[in-house]
């Protein structure tokens, strides 16, 4: 190893005693290079190899490169380039080989070695570099594309690129963005020798010796790549993303309108084709002088949009799904939302939407979250008997689901319809799954409160906790406690927790409020809080260090008795577990030395 390394040491010493000849080096410097260099060689050739160390090699001779670089800038000197930089250069290129060689799954170090090439101006190289990756990785696409890029922009070889797209599609026949960006290379070729032969006529040369052949120029090479994907990949919305790659260029007109033709004759079954053809009518100008006051352009915009109606409607016949009735809504909300100063226009739009609406709702075709907005439109509009109509269809057609009742009881304790809503409560519990049921149960809470009686909010509290789902049963008799106190003050609310402490499921939440109730009194009695936290301990005392610290501070306080601190400490130690016992050492030790005043 030692001899390896001392031959490659003796390879360096041209280019260093140029580097000191002329001025750009100093000896010391060349020394400390000369150290350096070693010690990372013989890393480099250990029996052991390390993929970091290749890597720190690498930035090292590409950071003397980059010093190299100004220190030439600033004494203006730029010659010796082939005895300097050009081995330094070798060099990297060749630890890189050895890298990918060793580590082959590693993109990254395979796409580091291609931007180091560009960077260093050696791009005779990068063919060779992404030759080799694409033999290891032909299985990813992004890669190909990346190779026939670097072959078109960097070697401006449209034929490598040509080459390396047809060979990614043996690989990937069925890949979108193989196809998008093969179409897209076909047409930047086809301007590019567009933009010659308009040079050359500009420059009145003979064109005999270029050929420029009349079905190249004309596109005919990108028609064929269109053809040959859609022949494989057979969806509207991929013929739509080739057409807009089309559409960059100004000399693609025939080429497009095959492309419009097919996809009107083709995937007329698709949603998203109607949707691109409503889009293309409403960009279309309308009258120059029409467009001169507001009332004309709100006039031609709204002749526009009537227009795109048409073509939604004529979709809805042929296509009556939920995808194209959702493009239509999502077209009139999307026109709504737009400001306009012509209240005129605005009510328009208006209307339209909610006809949408309307009759999507009647196909029962329309998406859940439509119903939440077609609400909010109409009681903005003051229109509560539609709103409520509204709400009633979400449940009927999503019967299932908590929040189109949500949605539906919200509305009715809106507009204020008590009776109603009480039997819906208790159809919406009927019919939505239970474990999803919690929403339901705090509406009704809400409602009860604020509409009933106080026997029977306390009847609806006491239903809910009967409810098999822990989740439910726990927020109620949260809930219940909390109702208790707002209503009957301290006893009421002492009288619930007592008959709810031994009925699980028990949370934590329920036992703290009590805590807090107890301190909110003029005084507190330091036994039920005592009481209130061994029960709480009980429950959650294995994992829970900040309830022993709270319990620690009560002790502490005014009403306890420091005495029993060491007593609690020691139980806590035994019962807590895992990292809870860790955790509650260190707040412990910070709250006795006077940081840590709150848990």
């Amino acid at each position: 190893m030692a001899e390896v390394v001392q031959r490659r040491i003796e390879e360096r010493i041209p280019e260093l005693e140029q580097l000191e000849r002329v001025g750009l080096f100093t000896k010391k410097e060349v020394k400390m290079i000369i150290k350096r260099v070693t010690a990372m060689e013989y890393k480099l050739h250990r029996l052991m190899i390390n993929k970091e160390d290749f890597i720190k090699y690498i930035q090292y001779e590409i950071n003397i490169l980059e010093l190299i670089k100004k220190r030439r800038e600033h004494i203006h000197y730029q010659f010796k380039r082939q005895e300097i930089e050009f081995p330094i250069i070798h060099r990297i290129n060749s630890v890189f080989r050895r890298a990918t060689k060793k580590w082959k799954d590693d993109v990254q170090l395979w796409l580091s070695h291609v931007a180091f090439c560009k960077k260093w101006a050696t791009k005779g190289q990068i063919s060779k570099v992404f030759s080799a990756m694409l033999a290891i990785h032909p299985d990813k696409p992004a890669l190909w594309i990346m190779a026939a890029k670097s072959e078109l922009e960097d070697r401006c070889s449209s034929e490598s690129a040509r080459h390396l797209f047809l060979r990614a599609l043996r690989f990937h026949p069925n890949n979108k963005k193989v196809y998008q960006e093969y179409f897209r290379m076909e047409l930047l070729h086809c301007e590019k020798l567009r933009r010659q032969k308009s040079e050359l006529e500009k420059a009145e040369m003979d064109l005999g010796e270029y050929e420029f052949s009349p079905e190249i120029l004309s596109a005919k090479l990108a028609e064929v790549v269109y053809r040959d994907a859609t022949a494989k990949i057979n969806e509207a919305e991929f013929v739509i993303s080739l057409l807009n790659i089309a559409a960059i260029f100004d000399f693609t007109k025939e080429l497009q309108d095959l492309i419009l033709q097919d996809l009107q004759v083709n995937y007329t079954e698709d949603s998203v084709t109607w949707k691109f053809m409503a889009k293309k009518e409403l960009e279309a100008s309308g009258a120059g002088e029409e467009l001169q006051t507001a009332k004309g352009r709100a006039s031609d915009i709204n002749r526009r949009e009537e227009r795109c109606c048409q073509i939604y409607e004529e979709g809805i016949k042929s296509l009556n799904t939920e995808p194209m009735w959702t493009c239509y809504v999502d077209f009139c909300l999307e026109r709504l939302k737009r400001k306009t100063n012509v209240e005129e226009l605005k009510e328009k739009r208006q209307e339209r939407l909610l006809g949408v609406l309307q009759r999507a709702c009647d196909c029962l075709l329309l998406k859940e979250h439509y119903y939440k907005m077609w609400l909010q439109i109409l009681l903005s509009s003051g229109d509560a008997e539609g709103a409520a109509s509204v709400a009633r269809a979400a449940t009927e057609h999503y019967n299932q689901s908590v929040s189109a009742w949500s949605l539906r009881l919200q509305t009715l304790m809106r507009l204020g319809s008590g009776d109603d809503v009480g039997r819906l409560f208790q159809d919406a519990l009927t019919h939505i799954n239970p474990k999803e049921s919690l929403p339901i149960w705090q509406l009704q809470v809400q409602w009860s409160t604020a509409n009933q009686s106080q026997e029977e909010t306390e009847a609806v509290f006491k239903r809910g906790l009967l409810s098999a789902v822990p989740a439910v049963a726990m927020e109620m008799k949260e809930s219940y406690l909390d109702w208790s106190y707002s209503t009957g003050g301290y006893k009421k609310a002492r009288k619930t927790f007592t008959s709810l402490r031994e009925d699980r499921p028990l949370s934590k939440a329920f036992f703290t409020r009590m805590i807090q109730i107890e301190k909110e009194q003029e005084t507190p009695k330091m036994n039920n809080l005592r009481e209130y936290y061994e029960r709480v301990l009980q429950e959650f005392g294995t994992t829970d260090d900040d309830l022993w610290l709270q319990y620690i501070q009560e002790e502490q306080g005014p009403l306890g008795q420091p005495e029993n601190c060491g007593k609690i400490h020691w139980r806590a130690m035994k019962f807590l577990e895992g990292d809870s016992v860790e955790r509650f050492t260190s707040k412990y030790t910070l709250h006795q030395t006077g940081h840590f005043e709150k848990f």
